[in-house]
């Protein structure tokens, strides 16, 4: 294979999949590692993707860029729908506790199928918490959800509310589950998401729930964002669509953190 079918590959798969390892591609094209990395130098230079440690990810890609609700529902859609319905299995029919719902398309997965969810007793009702204003539009006439939308600042980006009333309200709840969505997932840095508020929210939803579990697409993994909203050892269960890569699988594990593969 020729350098520009392999960089024309390695563009392909960085779209699809949302970062690229080094040593993945050195193994999926048997090459070495330099030739991957002069690969990702070129590539970069041209324009077409951004070197991180260990890989590259898209060059719109940074630790302070956030795409809004909207640009972000038509991303790896298949993805979020499999982790949505593989978090559901936290909450089968005889759950009768409360649910802590953070804001994000992944969430919002989880709260279409908490809308068709049944419980096994006829007129229970779950508790559902949320700080995201369409999660609460989606699940507000669920007759089998007590849906309690959190008051704050909505930022435009989430359409969530955010800032201190938020994280105050959230400190006051022990639910027994929260739904935690992140930008960024790492063996180094943890949980992470570009915005200060978002990530005071996020790590105060982690905090306060009896069971915190992240719900993040293999595109989040080893991805870095700017605000740690928590360390890896702070969590209790990742639900994803794809195995960690080998750093991140062994930083998971000796956080004994539960790993669901969707």
């Amino acid at each position: 294979m020729y350098a520009t079918e392999r960089q024309d590959a390695i563009a392909a798969a960085l779209q699809s999949a949302g970062r690229v390892s080094v040593a993945d591609l050195a193994e999926h094209f048997d090459v070495t590692t330099e030739t991957v990395r002069r690969d990702l130098d070129a590539l970069e230079t041209a324009g077409v993707l951004r070197r991180v440690h260990g890989g590259a990810v898209p060059v719109g890609r940074s630790s302070v860029v956030e795409l809004s609700v909207a640009e972000r529902e038509g991303q790896h859609g298949t993805a979020k729908t499999a982790i949505a319905r593989a978090a559901m299995r936290l909450v089968p029919s005889t759950f009768t506790g409360s649910i802590a719902l953070d804001a994000g398309t992944t969430c919002a997965a989880v709260a279409a199928e908490l809308a068709r969810w049944e419980p096994a007793t006829p007129g229970a009702t779950l508790t559902v918490v949320t700080n995201s204003v369409p999660i609460a539009a989606v699940l507000q006439h669920s007759a089998h959800v007590e849906l309690h939308l959190l008051g704050g600042r909505v930022r435009g980006v989430t359409s969530a509310a955010v800032g201190t009333a938020t994280v105050e309200q959230i400190a006051g709840l022990r639910p027994d589950v929260a739904f935690v969505g992140t930008n960024g997932l790492s063996a180094g840095f943890g949980l992470s998401t570009p915005d200060e508020y978002e990530a005071g929210v996020k790590g105060a939803y982690v905090l306060a729930a009896r069971r915190s579990v992240v719900l993040a697409d293999a595109a989040k993994h080893g991805v870095e964002a700017l605000m740690r909203f928590a360390r890896l050892d702070e969590i209790d269960t990742l639900v994803t669509d794809q195995e960690p890569p080998a750093d991140l699988a062994v930083a998971l594990a000796d956080a004994d953190v539960e790993v669901v593969v969707a």
